[in-house]
């Protein structure tokens, strides 16, 4: 069992990146605000995606 387990892992695993120009300072506060609520910015960054895809798809963003 624990091998099925392993290998659907191996398939979900991410396969894209998302290079972004930020200012040191935003990526410094943002880095120490997920460390402080114990999140990484990587799974932050994915839910805000997440968040702002559903919201496109409904129609709810302002143009």
């Amino acid at each position: 069992m624990s091998e099925v387990v392993s290998k659907d892992r191996k398939k979900k695993k991410n396969k894209a990146q998302l290079v972004i120009r930020l200012d040191e300072e935003l990526r410094s506060d943002f880095i120490d605000a997920c460390q402080q609520m114990d999140t990484s910015a990587s799974r932050e960054i994915r839910r805000f995606m997440k968040k702002y895809l559903k919201q496109f798809k409904a129609g709810e963003l302002d143009e």
